[in-house]
C-alpha cells in the first residue's frame, strides 16, 4: 500500500476529543467520583464494521474517565429488528440514561424513536444509519428541530465516488475486454440505508462524469452480508461470466463473499475482473496489499466512534451541539 494511505490511515486512527467532566444527570460512584450512564443501541451485532464501532465506543470511554469522572457504559444488540431496539430505548429511558448513542435498524422509525427520547430529556446521538428528509440529506426535521439530538457519520456519496474514480484510475479503467465500455455487477447493502443509496448511485456517476460508458447486467441486494454478497456474485457470474468487469459492492463483507464466488469461477481480480468494496475491513486491506481486491475505501469506525463518544460528553456537559458532523473516508489502493 503506498505510503499517503498508511499516512492516511494513521492519522484517521489519531483523531479523538478531549472534553470530560461537567454536570448533568449523573449518580455518584462509590469513590465519589460522578458516573454518567450511557445506553448504546447497535442495530445488529452480527455487522463486522458496526462491531469494530461498538468496541471503540466502549474503549475510548473509558481513556475519558478521570478521578473524578466515571461512565457507566451499557451495549446492547439490536438484533437488525426494531421492535427490539425500540424496547432497548424505552429501557434506557427506564433506566434513566444521561445519554442514548443510537445505531438505528430502520431509519424510516426515526421519528417514534426521537420523539420518545425527546420527550424523555436525553441528549440523542444517532450514528452511521443518517435518517433522510424530504430534502434529502441533513434536512431531517426530527435533528434540526432538536437542540438535543444530532447524527454522526460519514457522507456515503464520497465512499461512492471513491470506488468509481478507484477503477477509472486503473490502466484500463475497468474495461478489460477493450470493448469501449465497463460492464459491471452491483452488490448492493440494505435498500433503505442512505449509505447503500449512495455508494450505489455514486461509485457509477465517478465513472460517467469522468466520460466513461457503463453497462449494468446486474444489480441485487445484499444487505451487507457476506453470504449474500457471494450469493448473488456467483450467480451473476454463472449468468454473464468474463463479460462482468467490475464488481462493486457496498461494503468489505459482501466483496468477501464476493471474492469467495470469484475465485471458485476461476476468474483472478485484478487480471480479468476487478472488486471494490467499502470499510477497510483488516483482511480487506490486507488483500489489496496482496491483489486479490482492487481497493477499498476506509469508514473510519475509529474517528466516527470517537467523534460520537466527544460529541455525547459535550452533551453530557450541557454544551451546544451541531445538527450534524462528518467524518472524511480514505481510498485504500495498492
Amino acid at each position: 500500500m503506498k505510503k499517503k494511505v498508511f499516512s492516511a490511515l494513521l492519522a484517521l486512527a489519531m483523531l479523538a476529543g478531549c472534553s470530560n467532566g461537567g454536570d448533568g444527570g449523573e449518580t455518584p460512584a462509590d469513590d465519589g467520583a460522578k458516573t454518567y450512564n450511557v445506553g448504546v443501541s447497535i442495530y445488529d451485532y452480527n455487522d463486522n464494521f458496526m462491531t469494530l464501532y461498538r468496541n471503540e465506543i466502549e474503549a475510548y470511554f473509558k481513556t475519558l474517565e478521570t478521578d473524578e469522572v466515571k461512565y457507566n457504559v451499557t451495549i446492547v444488540d439490536g438484533k437488525n429488528d426494531m421492535a427490539e431496539q425500540t424496547n432497548q430505548v424505552e429501557n434506557f429511558i427506564t433506566q434513566g440514561m444521561d445519554v442514548i448513542i443510537l445505531n438505528l435498524v430502520q431509519t424510516s422509525s426515526a421519528d417514534a424513536v426521537i420523539d420518545k427520547v425527546v420527550a424523555a430529556e436525553i441528549p440523542l446521538v444517532l450514528i452511521n444509519r443518517e435518517p433522510m428528509g424530504t430534502d434529502g440529506d441533513m434536512s431531517y426535521k426530527g435533528i434540526l428541530d432538536n437542540a438535543t439530538v444530532c447524527y454522526i457519520g460519514a457522507d456515503a456519496r464520497q465512499s461512492g465516488t471513491f470506488q468509481g474514480e478507484i477503477v477509472a484510475e486503473l490502466p484500463d479503467h475497468g474495461d478489460i475486454n477493450g470493448d469501449g465500455k465497463i460492464s459491471y455487477i452491483m452488490i448492493e447493502g440494505d435498500p433503505e440505508n442512505v449509505d447503500a443509496q449512495y455508494r450505489t448511485e455514486f461509485s457509477i456517476k465517478a465513472l460517467t462524469d469522468a466520460g466513461y460508458e457503463v453497462e449494468c447486467l446486474a444489480d441485487q441486494v445484499g444487505n451487507w452480508k457476506q453470504e449474500n454478497g457471494q450469493t448473488i456474485c456467483a450467480n451473476a457470474l454463472a449468468q454473464y461470466g468474463d463479460d462482468i468487469e467490475v464488481v462493486f459492492c457496498n461494503n468489505d463483507a459482501m466483496a468477501l463473499g464476493a471474492y469467495a464466488a470469484i475465485e471458485a469461477a476461476g476468474r483472478t481480480v485484478g487480471e480479468d475482473i476487478y472488486l471494490l468494496g467499502v470499510d477497510a475491513l483488516a483482511e480487506c486491506v490486507e488483500m489489496v496489499e496482496n491483489g486479490t481486491m482492487t481497493g477499498t475505501v476506509l469508514n473510519d469506525h475509529i474517528g466516527q466512534s470517537h467523534t460520537a463518544v466527544d460529541v455525547a460528553v459535550k452533551a453530557l456537559n450541557g454544551e451546544a451541539l451541531d445538527n450534524y458532523y462528518w467524518v472524511d473516508y480514505v481510498k485504500v489502493t495498492k
